[in-house]
């Protein structure tokens, strides 16, 4: 395949984003909205990272299938992704589930989810589909994995994780032959494959997969007229392919986007409050895991126009000052001190308050003399006067929601029934 060909694959791709599940392991995180729109890193939400590693990798047509509370993604999408021409053959549909098959039927599973758009999709007739999961954080470059689905003559090739093998066990699982072709796909094993020569380490499946349309539309078609089946592409079409045709893994270290200063292949679930809280954290590092300020690959989103962050005081105890943390734009620290924290857009931190290890999101105001360690703070909280987290674990889960590390989910609610 020459490089000219190579690049193009990209452009003959159309990129079609999972985005409709709620995360319900984050709790009240996701009470209001969907788990690919729950903030992220200080300016962005999940869903842009699949969506940046779309437009990075040089894929102009996307669509984002959306279903449980979708008003602030869909909010999200039509502010921050609404820049796509179509007189440029450029598409960005967001496709909420809108019983279009029919009067009764909401989208049944992943795979329900791309059937019932089968002729938007095919009105654009792009010539490969890349199903991707709009709940993960991670840098990848899709080009690659097109590539190679061309050249190995694939049915499907599926996204993979390289993780340690015992815990896969929460992962579907791919047991390869020597060629990486998937002989096996085992859903959540106790016991799972280890990969050949490396029997420490299993396959995990990220959710990310590459078919060609045609093919694709086909299996649908068979799967939707199939009772028995629960529509799903992991349990439902993957082992269907596995079985009958040819299914190759792509592994993630092959096609991960780094930085100069990223040592590891990065990807996260941050699905629960401690994954979450931790990914972020992890950002506050002097070099951290997952490299935001690598211009080569930006993560786009929605930009709001804001002033710059700004610090005032400077007496002792009431001192603006922000260390080994990230502060967004419109934020006003006011004699407040911060420590390994991250503040989302448009935060008010008053004076004497001190946070540690705070996950702070937009337009939370924080009250004088509150500390605050370890927590998660929602959209929008008014922190009282004085408030206490972290230093007292029995009350504070008494509170707050309090996640088997310690760590503290606020949300206004909670604030309100102290009283």
């Amino acid at each position: 395949m020459s490089e000219k060909t190579a690049r193009s694959l990209s452009r003959d791709a159309m990129a079609y984003v999972l985005a409709g599940g709620r995360g319900s392991r984050l709790k009240e995180l996701t009470d209001r909205r969907a788990k690919p729109a729950v903030y992220f890193g200080g300016k962005a939400r999940i869903i842009d990272f699949a969506l940046s590693n779309a437009l990075n990798s040089g894929i102009r047509r996307i669509g984002v299938a959306t279903q449980y509370k979708a008003h602030s993604l869909i909010r999200h999408l039509q502010l921050g992704w609404n820049f796509f021409r179509p007189e440029r053959n450029e598409s960005f549909d967001i496709l909420p589930a809108s019983q279009r098959v029919s009067e009764t039927q909401w989208y049944e599973g992943t795979a329900d989810a791309v059937y019932q758009n089968a002729d938007i999709i095919e009105s654009y007739a792009p010539e490969y589909m890349v199903i991707l999961a709009g709940d993960h954080i991670y840098k990848m470059d899709y080009e690659l994995m097109l590539r190679q689905h061309v050249t190995s003559g694939a049915d499907v090739t599926i996204g993979c994780l390289e993780v340690p093998r015992m815990e896969a066990t929460g992962f579907g699982v791919m047991h390869v032959d020597a060629t990486d072709r998937i002989i096996d796909f085992v859903e959540k094993p106790a016991d799972p494959p280890g990969i050949p020569g490396n029997e420490d380490h299993a396959l995990a499946s990220m959710g990310i997969y590459v078919f060609h349309t045609k093919f694709l539309m086909e299996l649908l078609r068979r799967d939707a007229a199939d009772p028995e089946s629960s529509r799903d592409f992991g349990k439902d079409i993957i082992p269907y392919v596995v079985k009958s045709g040819k299914a190759v893994a792509h592994r993630f270290a092959q096609s991960c986007v780094r930085s100069d200063f990223e040592r590891e292949p990065y990807w996260r679930d941050v699905g629960t409050i401690d994954a979450y809280w931790q990914a972020n954290i992890d950002l506050t590092d002097i070099v951290p895991e997952l490299d935001l300020y690598d211009k080569s690959w930006p993560i786009w989103t929605y930009s709001e126009i804001t002033p710059p962050a700004k610090f005032v005081h400077d007496d002792e105890g009431r001192r603006g000052s922000a260390i080994s943390s990230l502060v967004s734009g419109d934020c006003i620290i006011s004699g407040s001190a911060l420590y390994k924290s991250l503040l989302f857009t448009g935060v008010r931190a008053n004076s004497y308050s001190r946070l540690e290890g705070a996950v702070v999101l937009p337009k939370v105001q924080i009250g004088r003399h509150a500390r605050l360690t370890n927590v998660v703070i929602d959209h929008g909280v008014v922190i009282p006067e004085g408030l206490i987290v972290g230093e007292d674990p029995e009350m504070d889960a008494k509170r707050f929601r309090r996640s088997e590390n310690g760590i503290c989910l606020i949300t206004q609610s909670m604030i309100d029934k102290l009283g």
